[in-house]
């Protein structure tokens, strides 16, 4: 049996292109499996923002800080997951190629889930005088688009693969977590849907969104779509503090009915992995804690 770490101490991560990323404290580690079925690691250490300046880690501030920081460092590894595990392909994407599709795909996101509900809100608020009601529909038209998203994401091969070793990182950090000690068995018994996952935070932005675009009136579409995207920052503030708060206290039933959403829709984003996928999440943790 392992010592079962104190609540305070987090550890985390993402999954990648065949592998894991995991980080603890100031130590990040990524285990990627080669097509020869060889694990190869990549390790650094690095301190967050948070701890090296006092002010980017106070509360509502530090959420969006740790956001666009893993952001960075989860690109970087998803690169390096690319360069492993596409070993033997004839054609591997190079760094600049990661960093356009990111940036197409941030101007996308911004489409779908700024732009598009920010018309439906101009269009509905002449048939709606209930601000509230219509804010709470114009979230319920972003959700569904993020939902469609998701479940499109299961069309592809690639993508459920990587849900599923989604599944071995949340596994191993509830195996940790518990005490227990890091063995393939140990790890398949716990549950691929954790509370502090980024998938849960995404539906909190959401939620949380449509409590402070409330606040915004019913200004015009050019004015709600520059509001909103200014606002980003401090909706990810909130609900990051969500995250944790529901992450630390999942004893309690009112903090499981407010984690109930985030984990029903992990049924989307993570899959049972197989020893494999666990053994690598279990090689990533192992490099940091």
């Amino acid at each position: 049996m392992g010592c079962k770490p104190n609540p305070e101490d987090i550890a985390g991560g993402q999954a990648i292109l065949e592998g894991v990323m995991m980080r603890h404290g100031n130590k990040i580690a990524a285990a990627v499996r080669r097509p020869d079925r060889e694990i190869v690691f990549r390790e650094r250490e690095y301190i967050p923002l948070t701890k090296r300046y006092k002010a980017l880690g106070w509360m509502f501030i530090r959420g969006t800080v740790t956001l666009f920081e893993m952001m960075i460092i989860g690109i970087q590894f998803l690169m390096f997951s690319a360069d492993v595990a596409l070993a033997e392909e004839d054609v591997k994407p190079q760094g600049w190629e990661m960093y356009v599709s990111l940036a197409v795909s941030l101007g996308v996101a911004i489409f779908f889930f700024v732009v598009v509900p920010a018309f439906f809100f101009t269009k509905m608020k002449v048939y709606i005088g209930n601000l509230i009601l219509l804010n709470v529909l114009e979230g319920c038209v972003r959700l569904g688009m993020f939902l469609c998203f998701l479940s499109a994401t299961l069309l592809m091969k690639d993508m459920r693969r990587v849900y599923m070793y989604h599944g071995a990182e949340h596994k191993t950090v509830f195996a940790w977590e518990d005490g227990r000690d890091l063995t393939v068995e140990n790890v398949k018994k716990y549950s691929t849907r954790h509370p502090r996952c980024g998938t849960s935070f995404i539906l909190f932005v959401m939620i949380v969104s449509i409590i402070v675009f409330s606040f915004l009136g019913r200004p015009d579409f050019a004015h709600r779509v520059l509001y909103k995207i200014l606002l980003l920052p401090v909706i990810a503030g909130i609900s990051y503090e969500a995250i944790r708060f529901t992450g630390k206290y999942t004893r309690f039933k009112l903090v499981q009915a407010l984690s109930w959403p985030g984990l029903a829709l992990q049924r989307i984003t993570t899959r049972e992995p197989d020893d494999d996928q666990i053994e690598v999440a279990i090689a990533a943790m192992k490099k940091v804690v």
